[in-house]
C-alpha cells in the first residue's frame, strides 16, 4: 500500500480495499492504530485554535474552558466510530451485504479520516477557509464510504451502495453536527 494508491480509495473499489479486506480486521488493533491517534487530532486543533484564536470563530470563545471541551469532543469521536460501525453492519446486512463487524469497524474508522484531518484548518483563523475544508473532507469521506460500502461490505449493485452510503452517511453527518454543536454550547 502506497500514498498514490490511498488517494485512489474515495474514487475506486479496487485501490486499496481488497487488500484491507483481504487482511483480517481486528478491531482492537483498527481502533489502536487508526481511531485512537486520528481522534486526538481533532480535540487538540480545537484546543488551539480556542485558545489562540476562538474570538475568530465564535464570540465568548476566550471565556470557555478549551481543555475540557476538547476531552469531551475526543470521547464523543471516539463513541461515534463504534456506533458508525455497528450501523454500518446493521444497514448493509439488511441489504443482503456479506460483511463482518471487523470490516463494517474498518470501514467506520477509515470513513472520517478527511474530517480528521480537516482539524488542520483551524490552524488558520477564518471561518469561511475552514467551511471550504470541511466542505470538501466531507464530499471526500462521503466518497470513503460508498466505495468501502461496495468493497468491504460486498455490496456490487451500486444503487444498494448508494442507499446505504445515504443512511451511514447521513447518521454520521447527524453525529458530526452534534460534535461541533457541542463547541459552541458546552460552558466556560
Amino acid at each position: 500500500m502506497n500514498f498514490s494508491s490511498v488517494t485512489k480509495m474515495p474514487f475506486s473499489t479496487t485501490a486499496v480495499w481488497p487488500s484491507l479486506d483481504a487482511v483480517d480486521p481486528r478491531v482492537k488493533r483498527a481502533f489502536w492504530a487508526i481511531v485512537v491517534p486520528m481522534s486526538l487530532l481533532p480535540p487538540v486543533m480545537v484546543y488551539l485554535a480556542g485558545a489562540h484564536h476562538g474570538e475568530a470563530f465564535l464570540s465568548g470563545a476566550s471565556s470557555k474552558s478549551w481543555g475540557y471541551i476538547a476531552a469531551i469532543f475526543f470521547v464523543c469521536e471516539l463513541l461515534s466510530v463504534g456506533l458508525m460501525g455497528w450501523l454500518a453492519k446493521a444497514v448493509a446486512t439488511t441489504w443482503n451485504g456479506k460483511v463482518s463487524y471487523g470490516n463494517a469497524y474498518l470501514l467506520a474508522a477509515i470513513s472520517p479520516i478527511p474530517l480528521w484531518f480537516s482539524s488542520l484548518g483551524l490552524l488558520v483563523p477564518s471561518l469561511a477557509f475552514n467551511a471550504a475544508v470541511s466542505m470538501i473532507a466531507l464530499a471526500v469521506s462521503c466518497a470513503l464510504v460508498f466505495q468501502g460500502v461496495r468493497s468491504l461490505c460486498h455490496i456490487k449493485e451500486e444503487l444498494e451502495a448508494a442507499v446505504i452510503t445515504q443512511i451511514v452517511f447521513g447518521a454520521g453527518m447527524l453525529v458530526w453536527g452534534v460534535l461541533l454543536l457541542l463547541l459552541v454550547i458546552l460552558p466556560g
